[in-house]
């Protein structure tokens, strides 16, 4: 492809990126994307990280968004020409607790049922009530979810609600969309087993069970993993990747990686090329696209030149850091709650709302937790493809730790760079694992240790080991994502467009911002 013959130059190939430039080549657009790293996926991708034959998911492991997205159904048959396989999981996800029991979610909606009913019949009736009702709550939730984020489309789609639910059903959406996981969840059951399990998945989008606006992730969640279970890629997340820039270059585009943008030219408030590191300049006919953390757009644009919109970028608020061990196993954990957790993808270790609150602010505030949140992922339950025979994969995420080390709540690690804490804190992460499943170290064959500050080095959007790339807090979300009137990826500079989990609607695999942009431009 001539690098002077683009429509569009994208900046990153992560999967929004991805998906916008497939959509913009389906449509004829001339595409060419640009990769700082050495291969492309962002955080979704996968690898041998710890022994030959046994492939992790580097960050994102879950692709169920991806898989029920409104861009995969549009692109299956071509994405499934070019590789994409994923693995249904019918369990997946439970939390386990330090009395040797569990609680976890099936798609046989009974089994569920039946677990709930043993801590409190009460709680059951109201999981019932849920699930009926599951179908009507989540039409108005996914068409919020997947609507622009403008003025006149909200404006739209509240018009609609009204006309569906009248004013009283239209306020008890509002209510519930501005509650926190804590207040939905004490509102609607009873046992704090049944909450803490809900709970953890705020977690993984910055919702702490007291951050206003996250109860509907945790709804979503249980409701969500009950209906349609879970998708892991076969082999690996990558299988999104490798199948994206598959289609992209057999529909005669680009992607280039190990390749990085240097500047992006603009000259009369008009976007008109990138400059890349080794010197070469890109010219863009129709736009330049940025897969970035906003911060970073202002750095490689020397500013848009509206200086409103340029504060709002460099003062975008990050989320707590991640902190990723990789394991490769002789054999899963013995779970001391029973051997039923062998057959779950997802594990929590998080046994109460008060302990995530707590760890919650003790990373915000810098402090190395305690007893951080724990999500043990046990993808070769469902695709032995990633181990060898017998043997297995474990995805573990510290959640949350601090991108920048204050302090050790503990009291007990005194180093302040993740250079000398990784080991300490990786050691705090497994003592936890092996409270609840005893012998597990001994498992283990080998391991990798991703701290906040190597993933922020492997891909600089994740700022401080934030996979999310962004709090999903009220004041950043919904219209506010990543700025007022910016939420559909715009800049005051014409022809240049943000995209990826910094705009609306936000973090996940679920490509909803790189789908929403490409259909605005097309």
């Amino acid at each position: 492809m001539d690098l002077d013959d683009l429509d569009a130059v994208l900046i990153g190939a992560g999967h929004n990126s991805l998906a916008c430039a497939l959509m913009l080549a389906a449509k004829g657009w001339r595409v060419g994307v640009f990769e700082r790293a050495d291969v492309p996926g962002g955080a979704v991708k996968s690898g041998e990280y710890t022994l030959p034959g046994f492939r992790h998911d580097w960050a994102a492991m879950n692709l169920s968004l991806f898989a029920g997205s409104q861009f995969h159904k549009q692109f299956a048959e071509e994405l499934a020409g070019h590789g994409l396989s994923f693995v249904p999981v019918n369990r997946p996800f439970a939390s386990a607790f330090p009395d040797g029991t569990w609680l976890g979610v099936d798609q046989d909606a009974g089994v569920t049922r039946a677990r709930i009913a043993a801590l409190s019949e009460a709680d059951a009736r109201t999981w019932d009530a849920l699930t009926a009702g599951f179908g009507d709550r989540a039409e108005d939730v996914f068409a919020l979810l997947g609507s622009r984020m403008k003025i006149h489309a909200l404006a739209y789609f509240l018009w609609g609600l009204w006309r569906r639910r009248g004013v009283s059903g239209a306020l008890d959406l509002a209510r519930f969309l501005l509650a926190s996981p804590r207040a939905w969840l004490t509102e609607t059951f009873e046992t704090e087993k049944l909450r803490a399990m809900l709970g953890a998945w705020g977690m993984h989008l910055d919702y702490a069970p007291d951050s206003a606006g996250g109860a509907l992730f945790p709804y979503l969640e249980g409701m969500a993993g009950q209906a349609f279970g879970m998708a892991l890629g076969q082999g690996g997340a990558d299988t999104v990747t490798k199948a994206l820039v598959r289609a992209i270059e057999a529909r005669g585009g680009r992607v280039e990686c190990g390749t990085e943008v240097a500047r992006i030219e603009h000259e009369n408030g008009i976007a008109r090329a990138v400059i890349l590191a080794d010197g070469r300049r890109v010219a863009a006919k129709r736009a330049v696209i940025a897969n970035l953390a906003p911060n970073a757009l202002i750095r490689l644009t020397g500013g848009t030149g509206d200086a409103g919109f340029d504060a709002r970028m460099e003062s975008y608020a990050h989320a707590p850091g991640t902190m990723m061990i990789h394991l490769a196993m002789d054999s899963l954990p013995d779970w001391s709650a029973g051997d039923d957790l062998k057959g779950v993808a997802y594990v929590h270790l998080a046994p109460s709302l008060d302990q995530m609150a707590r760890t919650y602010q003790q990373a915000k505030a810098g402090l190395l937790p305690d007893e951080p949140v724990i999500v043990v992922g046990q993808p070769t339950v469902f695709d032995p493809s990633r181990a060898p025979e017998g043997k297995h994969v474990l995805w573990m995420q510290v959640r949350m730790v601090p991108g920048r080390i204050e302090g050790d709540a503990a009291g007990q690690i005194s180093a302040r760079d993740w250079s000398e804490a990784a080991e300490p804190m990786a050691e705090r992460a497994l003592d936890i694992l092996e409270r609840y499943a005893p012998g597990a170290r001994a498992k283990i064959l080998g391991r990798r240790i991703v701290t906040p500050a190597e993933l922020e080095a492997d891909n600089p959007n994740l700022v401080g080991g934030d996979q999310v790339c962004g709090s999903h807090h009220l004041a950043q979300h919904f219209l506010f994502r990543p700025a007022p009137g910016h939420a559909d990826g715009s800049t005051p500079i014409r022809n240049l467009h943000l995209t990826g989990a910094a705009v609306w609607p936000g973090g996940g695999t679920g490509a909803g911002p790189g789908y929403q942009l490409a259909q605005r431009l097309t």
